[in-house]
């Protein structure tokens, strides 16, 4: 598996290798005229392994292998290659031992309409509100295919930590983490990757748009949580970090990498602030960034960075924040 170059938002594309027994997988190739990462005329792009777990899907000896994108010339990282970005923080801010949990929100929906799990034939349910959390045929749909996700996310030996139906029908989240800078994309793209191969099988498409319906419903987001052993124990630590993301400059920053249509998700309305502003505060889903009532309670703890959005590339939202957040609390 590797990400590809697909623009605005990017992709994660896989093929099989078969191994002999006790061979490792070792690197490949593929043809980066086909994935947006190179011209017909010098094609070639490097997988090298970076991450592998067990296949749950195949079961057995097979392993599922995350792998990089490298520039043939010299083996350097290719510009499509972020997770080089979010090795380069880990080693640079590693000793604060930064921390991710992150929220993976997607939509269902049905491959031929587009239109969302949940709703009627080319119709809208009842308003939001019953439905995250909820338990029910009229409030729920998709959730043996979420189910089976999770289980093959346990088998495959990922840190995911829980799932919830979320705000709009047909929406669902699940979490992974707390894993550090590097190890959360590897584990959230696999996550991914199995979400669209259960897709597979249940004939669903599963969207990671931010605004997969126009109107007065909830986006979808990656709602990132982020600590340091600093603020694992103080709050000024916690405090220095919000300022550190709203400092002269880092919101636009921030933004510019926290995926495609954050405009149309960043409103100001439903739980978001609005994209070109920047607030931070307690139990506050409407400000950028979220202190955890638990966190003001015990004076110390995480924030959550409520603006990426679902279809957001987890090893650069991983290092930019590291990076941003770190360089302060050093």
């Amino acid at each position: 598996m590797w990400i590809d170059g697909t623009v605005p938002t990017a992709e994660i594309r896989s093929k099989t290798k078969i191994l002999a027994d006790g061979e490792n997988p070792g690197i490949w190739g593929f043809d980066g005229s086909s994935t947006n990462q190179a011209s017909g005329d010098n094609s070639d792009v490097v997988l090298q392994p970076v991450f592998q777990c067990p296949d749950p899907i195949r079961g057995g000896d097979d392993i599922l292998v995350m792998c990089e994108c490298l520039l043939t010339k010299d083996l350097s990282p290719h510009p499509t290659n972020t997770r080089a970005m979010a090795v380069a923080a880990m080693e640079k801010y590693g000793d604060q031992q930064p921390l991710f949990g992150l929220e993976q929100e997607y939509t269902m929906l049905d491959p031929v309409s587009s239109w969302p799990y949940g709703f009627p034939s080319h119709g809208y349910p009842g308003p939001q509100g019953p439905y995250y959390c909820g338990v029910g045929a009229v409030k729920i749909a998709g959730r043996d295919l979420v189910e089976e996700h999770t289980t093959l996310c346990i088998k495959a030996g990922l840190a995911i930590s829980g799932t919830n139906a979320e705000v709009m029908p047909g929406q669902w989240e699940f979490q992974i983490g707390p894993v550090d800078t590097v190890t959360v994309g590897d584990h959230m793209w696999i996550a991914r990757y199995l979400l669209f191969r259960i897709g597979e099988k249940y004939n669903v498409e599963m969207s990671l748009d931010a605004k997969p319906m126009k109107g007065d419903w909830n986006g979808a987001g990656m709602h990132t949580n982020f600590s340091t052993n600093k603020m694992r124990e103080s709050y000024d630590a916690i405090i220095a970090a919000c300022e550190a993301l709203g400092a002269p400059g880092k919101p636009e920053e921030h933004i510019a990498v926290y995926g495609h249509g954050i405009q149309d998700r960043l409103t100001g309305a439903h739980e978001t602030q609005r994209y070109d502003q920047f607030s931070y505060g307690v139990s506050d889903r409407g400000a950028s960034i979220r202190i955890p009532w638990q966190v003001a309670k015990d004076q110390k703890g995480y924030i959550e960075d409520r603006r990426p959005n679902a279809n957001a590339d987890p090893y650069a939202v991983a290092a930019l924040i590291t990076n941003t957040c770190c360089s302060v609390l050093a």
